[in-house]
């Protein structure tokens, strides 16, 4: 792989240049929150961790419901105007956080939060999208990835200094800053060129277009990438666990795994991007990041194996770098072939569609790797090995479908008596 020039990392359009700014407000207040988070709803809120738990779990169901609902209301007003609504409605729910006591209060507003959060990702994707011409979709794509992953470790940083402090008014501060950043890159967005007229192009309600969804294949590609996505638990709650657990690895280690998975991801997202833009390039890259998510749960039985305290952390360091090409090939995997295969006329719909293998891991895996992997030991992971494998195998038959069924899915649909596209 050649070594990408530092004007590699730069989008090469005015306005890419500029969502990747909005992208990295978006990511400095969402990293302060992320930082604070726990502390927040034990000192501010008044919250048990169990009821924390609750609280969040509930409000994940309520984002995986509203997401696609959201995304046609994206096809029907417009993704950049969404996008907008969405960047305010989530500033109103975190200055809502500083104003709630007691578990009810905690978690209808993270209801509010999670649908409007859950419904961003595809919108963003929508937006960025239309930013910048298909050429240099993927580049730019990987550029605003790289970028996120800095805001949020410098939204970490920035974080470190008021939790010192320990008040409830610093605590505050932190959420009320989250606020801050969102309704600054709402304004920003506001005054986004963007290369495709954000218009409606089919004029049907929310509910509506939801109903009319019904392309099975793409939704197969989307619970296939839901499944690599596995990756982001794993990251942040399996590996940690394990390597307490089942290794003898210092505890000191955990944050250098952490450290080491973003500086890779800043690093290489750009190039190992460049992958994608040739021809089945999207496809190539999730399988990639199927086969190296396979290669980390099998170290990640090994590291179980070793005696030396040292021999487990380097079998560690291992998988963590494996899962960190897994989660570059598989973002970039994902971004263009969900993008390449929805229909221009309901793009809002199919990339929330798509973004619901994400929320559903984010559900549902934080059970399944601590109940079901991590408790059966080295055999979990191994069999969680196969479930990537199987994945992995079935991305090109899936996508071998939608490349068939695409000339069909790109006639446009009838327009309706009287009204005007």
């Amino acid at each position: 792989m050649r070594r990408p020039s530092l004007r590699a990392y730069v989008p090469a359009t005015r306005g890419g240049r500029t969502f990747a700014l909005i992208s990295l407000v978006n990511a400095v207040g969402t990293g302060l929150y992320l930082a604070a988070s726990a502390v927040f709803f034990v000192r501010s809120v008044g919250l048990t961790a169990a009821e924390v738990g609750v609280g969040l779990g509930i409000s994940g169901v309520v984002g995986f419901l509203t997401t696609v609902p959201i995304g046609a209301a994206g096809d029907r007003f417009g993704a950049k105007r969404t996008l907008i609504a969405l960047q305010l409605w989530r500033a109103g729910g975190f200055a809502a956080l500083c104003l709630v006591k007691g578990v009810v209060g905690f978690t209808l507003v993270s209801c509010a939060l999670a649908a409007a959060e859950a419904a961003t990702q595809p919108m963003t994707q929508a937006v960025a999208s239309a930013t910048v011409e298909s050429a240099d979709r993927t580049r730019t794509m990987a550029i605003i990835r790289t970028v996120r992953n800095a805001g949020f470790s410098l939204g970490a940083l920035l974080a470190a200094p008021l939790l010192a402090a320990d008040s409830l008014w610093t605590y505050r501060a932190i959420v009320l800053g989250t606020a801050a950043a969102f309704v600054t890159s709402a304004g920003m967005l506001t005054r986004l060129r963007i290369e495709s007229p954000d218009r409606v192009q089919r004029k049907v309600g929310p509910l509506a277009a939801v109903g009319r969804f019904r392309d099975w294949r793409y939704g197969l590609l989307a619970a296939l990438n839901g499944i690599l996505n596995l990756h982001v638990t794993i990251l942040s709650v399996g590996l940690p666990l394990w390597a307490l657990q089942a290794t003898e690895t210092p505890a000191g280690l955990l944050p250098v795994l952490v450290l080491v998975n973003t500086v890779l991801s800043v690093v290489l997202q750009v190039p190992i991007a460049k992958g994608a833009e040739t021809e089945g390039g999207a496809a190539r890259a999730l399988r990639l990041g199927g086969v190296a998510m396979v290669l980390c749960c099998v170290a990640l039985a090994a590291a179980s194996g070793p005696g030396s305290a040292w021999a487990a952390a380097a079998v560690l360091a291992a998988a963590c770098v494996l899962l960190t090409f897994g989660e570059m090939w598989q973002a970039t995997g994902g971004w263009e072939l969900s993008y390449d295969f929805a229909p221009e006329d309901s793009k809002g719909v199919y990339l929330s569609v798509f973004s619901l293998g994400g929320t559903a891991q984010r559900i549902v895996g934080p059970a399944l790797i601590t109940s079901v992997v991590i408790g059966a030991g080295p055999a979990g992971w191994i069999a969680l090995a196969v479930v990537f494998a199987l994945a992995t195998l079935l991305v090109t038959p899936v996508t071998r479908l939608l490349h068939a069924a695409a000339p069909a899915a790109a006639e446009p649909a009838p327009v309706p008596e009287g009204i005007h596209q």
